[in-house]
């Protein structure tokens, strides 16, 4: 029995330090994402999932969007809702920039203030997190 709750504790662990924190511009933890793709609000109940292939789920497993490896974000319904750019600009349907994610996780709005904190998270998804699908709450 004590080896099955130590197995048990070690999974809890390696399950935690496997997710990457999303932070509000305050610095206070508004989620996680997980290496396998689960998205987490700050209590890490799953409020998501992005799939290998670009997949979008919400917490039921209904499809609500893709990921396109050119950067385009889908919604169910293949229309493109908006943009990632390699460099982290990040554009609406019309391309109208509503946002960066910096290389040191940094997310800003067009104006440039800060809004969060993404770091060691991939751009597309910090991006359907912080601006696209609204799976996690920003303060």
């Amino acid at each position: 029995m004590k080896k099955i709750v130590f197995i048990s504790i070690l999974l809890l662990i390696s399950n935690f330090l496997n997710a990457q924190t999303l932070k509000a511009a305050s610095y206070s933890t508004i989620g996680y994402i997980k290496a396998n793709g689960t998205i987490q609000n700050s209590s890490y109940a799953t409020v998501g999932y992005i799939k290998n292939d670009g997949t979008i789920q919400n917490s039921s497993y209904a499809t609500i969007g893709y990921i396109k490896s050119n950067g385009a974000i889908q919604n169910n319904s293949y229309a493109t809702v908006g943009y990632v750019k390699n460099d982290g600009t990040i554009q609406n349907s019309s391309y109208a920039t509503i946002g960066y994610i910096k290389d040191n996780g940094t997310v800003q709005n067009s104006s440039y203030a800060t809004i969060g904190y993404a770091k060691g998270i991939d751009k597309k998804w910090a991006a359907v997190a912080f601006f696209f699908f609204k799976l996690i709450s920003n303060d």
